[in-house]
C-alpha cells in the first residue's frame, strides 16, 4: 500500500519522480524502487517524504484503521 500511496501523492502534488528524488537527495533509481515496492525507505527518509508531500506517515503507510479510530479524516491529507 505504501508504494501506491507514495505514487498517488507524488502525482497529486505535481512532482516528477526525478524532481522528488532530487528534493530528497537520493538517486532516481532508489526512488523508483520505493514506488515499485521493491525497496522501502529508512525512517528518516519516510519522514522527509511525508513532510515533502504534506501527508501523515499514517496515511502513507496505510494505517487507515488507526486513523479512523482516532477520528482523523483522510481528506485532510489529499
Amino acid at each position: 500500500m505504501f508504494n501506491k500511496r507514495l505514487r498517488e501523492m507524488r502525482m497529486k502534488r505535481g512532482f516528477t519522480q526525478q524532481r522528488l528524488a532530487d528534493t530528497l537527495g537520493i538517486a532516481l533509481r532508489s526512488y523508483q524502487c520505493y514506488e515499485t515496492g521493491s525497496r522501502t525507505p529508512c525512517y528518516d527518509l519516510l519522514i522527509l517524504l511525508a513532510d515533502t508531500l504534506d501527508v501523515s506517515l499514517d496515511y502513507l503507510l496505510g494505517r487507515d484503521k488507526f486513523m479512523k479510530t482516532h477520528a482523523i479524516s483522510f481528506d485532510e491529507y489529499l
